[in-house]
Parts: structure tokens; sequence; C-alpha cells
């Protein structure tokens, strides 16, 4: 795989979290214990999760599926004090891939070619992130509603369903750690109800005494490795020449970046929208006969993709959104003239 290709899929890694695709298992039945758990409206629910997400630290073992016999799993740590937040992502199936954040500060460890990747990712707002980016009508297309409680890795969850009000996004189904609000499991649902992705923790430790400068060291110590850095300079999409003439109705633009690796003077220009929970990528770079061969659709569980190529330009849409969304996207994209 060439770097800027493996560049353009650490960009999608980074913009959306894939889940799982599996047969959706029974509904927790409503109980005592769901009527007891408190009312919320989606906003406190969400607001809730995210919270818990910043302020807790653990270490727990993360499995995903995301079609049918597959699935890979990895061990994180994650701590938090005060504004700063570090993490370790060490992948525990396939590839052997260490990934270390410490805020906006990433590098991507890849021991079987001794390369580290570095580069700078912004917070897009994305779930469980959200709400970090301004103010997202969330409540106007998502409804929110408490259908079981549960367990998870050994922790008692309120299971809340997040029901999208139109077909252009995906439902979710939540367990919700109830002391703390942390997401333990989440499932990725259709339109018409069915799971597409998962995502659970199998086993979790809360408030682990996970140490900051620990990981700091680790981060730091690139020793042996060639490191790369990928270039994001921040743009507008109408600076690089492109318009959405039709905006998808809420979806708003999060941000735009030029992307390269090595000082390359090849780019992708990566624009960024979202409403709060899912993201929309829209890429476009120059046409390439020999890289860009062949227009399509593609899915990985709830993650799509839709390639097409404009006159000199390949445009890559992908998302965690129906191919009706990535294509309401792709049709409105066009040159400023």
């Amino acid at each position: 795989m060439k770097t800027r290709q493996g560049l353009l899929l650490a960009a999608l890694w980074a913009a959306l979290l894939p889940l799982a695709h599996a047969a959706a298992p029974p509904l927790p039945a409503e109980s005592a214990s769901a009527v007891a758990s408190p009312e919320r409206t989606v906003s406190e629910w969400l607001m809730r999760m995210h919270e818990a997400s910043g302020k807790r630290a653990y270490i727990g073992t993360f499995v995903v599926s995301y079609g049918p016999g597959s699935m890979s799993s990895a061990r994180i740590w994650h701590v938090c004090d005060g504004a700063q937040q570090m993490e370790r992502v060490e992948s525990l199936t396939g590839a052997p891939r260490s990934t270390f954040r410490h805020n906006d500060q990433v590098i991507t460890f890849l021991p079987e070619t001794k390369v580290a990747v570095a580069e700078k990712r912004e917070s897009l707002g994305l779930f469980p992130n959200l709400l970090e980016a301004g103010d997202f009508s969330i409540p106007a297309f998502y409804a929110a509603k408490v259908v079981g409680s549960d367990r998870v890795a050994g922790f008692d969850a309120d299971v809340v369903v997040l029901k999208p009000k139109d077909s252009l996004r995906y439902g979710y189904r939540i367990w919700s750690e109830k002391k703390s609000g942390l997401v333990v499991k989440l499932q990725t649902l259709d339109v018409d109800g069915q799971v597409l992705e998962q995502a659970a923790f199998s086993e979790l430790q809360l408030d682990a005494p996970v140490k900051m400068d620990k990981l700091g060291q680790m981060m730091a110590n690139t020793a042996g490795y060639k490191v790369e850095t990928a270039a994001m300079v921040k743009t507008t999409a109408l600076s690089e020449g492109w318009v959405l003439k039709n905006g998808v109705p809420g979806f708003k633009p999060m941000s735009c970046f030029r992307r390269s690796v090595g000082g390359s003077a090849d780019s992708t220009v990566q624009w960024v929208f979202s409403d709060g929970l899912a993201s929309v990528s829209l890429f476009a770079e120059a046409y390439e006969p020999q890289r860009h061969v062949q227009e399509g659709a593609m899915a990985v569980g709830a993650t799509q993709s839709l390639t097409r190529r404009m006159g000199a330009w390949w445009l890559t849409a992908v998302g965690e959104a129906p191919q009706t969304t990535l294509k309401a996207f792709v049709q409105g994209l066009t040159r400023a003239k």
C-alpha cells in the first residue's frame, strides 16, 4: 500500500469508529429497573456519556465485530488529568499496531515496517466526544428512549436507543454504565432496526491506576522507527475550489484539511461533516488512472464508502451513514466557479 493511501485509511479510522456487524440480539426486556432509570432528553443522555468518557481513567479490552466472521480487539489504557487526556490503544488482532494520543497529538507505531506516523487530529465533536464543536440540533434528528437494563463486562448499564427521525442517518443502541454514564457497549442500527455494527468492552477496570507520565514516555520513544509526519494544513473548501450546492439536513461542516505525508507534493483535501453523532468525510484528490480504476460503493458494517470521478478529480465519500446520504453529498459537490 502506498504511503498516501495508508494516510487516507488512517484519516478514515480517525474520523470513524469501526464497530460490529452481527445478528441482532433480543432487546433487554423493559423492567422495573429500566422504569426507575432517570428520564433524560437525548441531549442530557449524550452529555452524560460525553462527560464520563473524558473524566474516567480506565483499562479495558475492546472487541469489535464488523462483518460475518470478522472480529478485532484492542487493549485500551485511558487517563485524564484536568484538560489533559492520554490514551494507548494496542491491537490484539491483525497486524501489530500501537496508537498513542495526547490531546490532539497522535502517533501510531507499526512494528512490522518500523514506521511511526505522527499527526495532529483536531477533536471533531464526534460521539462520544460530542458537544465540543458547537451547537448541534441533535434533538431535531434523534429521539432517546430507555428500553431496559443489562450487564456488560460486569457493570450494570442503562440501555438507551437513539432513534433517527429520518432515513439519512443510522440509529444507535447504547449501554451506558449506570453510575458514571460511560459507554460500555454500542450498536449501530440500520433503518429497519437491524444491527449493522457492534463494539463492546469484554473486560473493563474503571478508575484504573493509569500513569500519564508513563504513557508519555512510551509515546515519545521512537528509537528504531522512521517517523513520518502526516501534515494536516487547515484550509477551507472554497479556497480549495469546492462548493456543496445542497447541504444534507442535520450535517454541518466541521473542518477542512489538506493532507500529505513526508513533505509529498501530492495531497488530498478532506472535508468533514457531522450531525453530532455520525460523520461523513469527503475526500478530493487529483485523478490518477493507475490508482483510480473503478467507481462504486462499498460497505463494511455501518461504514459506507462511495467513489466517483469528476473530470480531473477523484472523489471519495466515507461515513457511518446510509448510501443515500453519501450520494446526496457527492451529487451536491461541485467545483467553484
